[in-house]
């Protein structure tokens, strides 16, 4: 896909976006809303992935967002809009301070342990019963908004623009080619004087502040949090395998992924509520095995393709 094919397809799925809730209802925009969340997850992930490394820690600082959000307007008295900026602010302090003791791993080694400080989050929040509501989570008086579903979506959609604009910057600064080096040859990189250390920190600080940012949109939409529902398995498998779907190393790929399997994944879950992650976890081999840049890398071959057979 070229450049302008994808600024044209771009243009179009952001006029779709901007004119959807001047004609819905309460529940398309919600399930637009849901899409437009995983949609900015999957971005995120894949800037991190444009590294070379792979996190599975998406869900756990998604719902240190959400924790953030709930108990800075709850414990703090934060106003809503304030509290939300918390959540990004302390998702990038808490990837910050973790990142110095991580980024050090590489390939598997670094995306077991992200696997694990979901799972560590959960259990933190799970067992502060006096502080974080425990099991049972906390529920907030009054929801942002009002819980005006028109409102709410215009809250996501500024969401997904945050994650997008990062997206675009690191595809456009030289962030993108410091990444890129480390992913196809760190000795390469570091010898050509790339910081590989400050590089990755910078990618896994951002994303995770954007991460923690949309944990804290969610949480005050819906006006509670509990563990469970917080570090779902579901914010970072979904958003994985949109990514895969789509096409990794780009911004249009996710967003592709996001917008079909978003939509199916809205109908598994009314058809299989226990077992759609099963299908995730199908897509994601699948892909892996039979279309390893994704839909993307399908379309480019096709493109080249008939550009030999013009020529």
């Amino acid at each position: 896909m070229n450049r302008n094919t994808a600024r044209a397809l771009a243009v179009i799925i952001g006029a779709l976006a901007i004119a959807l809730p001047a004609f819905a209802g309460a529940y398309p925009l919600q399930v637009a809303r849901n899409v437009m969340m995983y949609m900015a997850l999957a971005v995120t992930w894949d800037m991190l992935l444009r590294s070379g490394q792979i996190s599975f820690g998406i869900a756990g600082l998604f719902g240190l967002g959400c924790y953030a959000a709930i108990l800075g307007a709850l414990r703090a008295g934060m106003p809503a809009w304030l509290s939300i900026l918390f959540a990004a602010a302390f998702s990038g302090l808490a990837a910050f301070l973790i990142g110095f003791l991580i980024l050090r791993l590489r390939a598997m080694y670094f995306s077991i342990v992200t696997l694990a400080l979901a799972e560590i989050f959960r259990i933190i929040i799970h067992n502060l019963h006096d502080f974080t509501g425990g099991p049972e989570g906390v529920v907030l008086q009054k929801i942002i908004l009002g819980g005006d579903a028109g409102k709410l979506y215009w809250l996501t959609f500024a969401g997904l623009a945050v994650a997008l604009g990062a997206s675009y910057w690191f595809e456009k600064s030289r962030i993108h080619f410091a990444l890129t080096a480390i992913r196809n040859n760190e000795t390469s990189a570091k010898s050509s004087g790339v910081d590989i250390f400050r590089w990755l920190l910078v990618a896994f600080v951002v994303t995770s502040a954007i991460q923690g940012l949309l944990g804290g949109i969610y949480a005050q939409s819906f006006g509670f949090a509990t563990p469970d529902s917080a570090c779902d398995a579901n914010f970072t498998l979904l958003p994985l395998a949109m990514a895969l779907l789509g096409g990794i190393h780009s911004t249009v790929g996710p967003v592709l992924g996001a917008i079909l399997l978003g939509l199916v994944s809205e109908w598994l879950k009314l058809k299989i509520p226990y077992g759609h992650l099963v299908v995730y976890g199908i897509i994601i081999i699948v892909v892996i095995l039979f279309m390893p840049q994704g839909l993307l890398g399908l379309a480019r071959k096709a493109m080249r393709g008939s550009g030999r057979r013009s020529a």
